[in-house]
């Protein structure tokens, strides 16, 4: 009788997960406030966090990449829209170099989001688990805004640049 209750308890945390998992704005992870101090390109800044300069990677996304088509514009935006301001980051994940990778927010405007909604980077397919941002990003195309704008054979998506440009 003890073996099926604890097996009923474990099932119902399990649900309670698989639930909760699924809620888009729902998260286990940590969150972390700071003023952005420096945007290194158009998916990656630097907050101060408790007096340390901590690196961010944004979540989900990849904008172009040093040296591509359209990379300048993608960092002026992400520099534009958060730049010297304070903002919230979602911790969704820690990269290979130690990196948080988050969503992030000024006020409640997702930056991950608009970043994609106006073209300025792709949806990171390897990654990406938000199916709005793949509808951003669909409309950007369809709306042909930012990267969208230009000729296709210069929209070589980043993640596919960096396999033959950076060795």
């Amino acid at each position: 009788m003890k073996k099926i209750a604890i097996i009923l308890s474990l099932l119902n945390t399990l649900f309670l997960l698989v639930v909760l998992a699924a809620c888009e704005n729902f998260s286990f992870s940590e969150t972390h406030e700071g003023k952005v101090v420096k945007v290194l390109d158009g998916d990656s800044l630097n907050i101060i966090q408790q007096g340390k300069e901590v690196r961010i990677r944004l979540a989900e996304i990849d904008a172009p990449e040093h040296g591509q088509p359209f990379w300048k514009q993608s960092r002026q935006a992400l520099e534009s829209y958060v730049s010297d301001k304070n903002v919230s980051v979602e911790e969704f994940d820690r990269d290979q170099y130690g990196r948080i990778v988050g969503h992030v927010y000024l006020n409640d405007t997702r930056i991950n989001g608009k970043l994609v909604q106006q073209g300025y980077a792709y949806v990171y397919d390897r990654y990406a688990v938000s199916k709005k941002l793949h509808e951003y990003q669909a409309q950007a195309e369809k709306n042909k805004v930012g990267i969208w704008k230009l000729p296709e054979k210069q929209r070589i998506k980043p993640w596919d640049w960096r396999k033959t440009n950076l060795k």
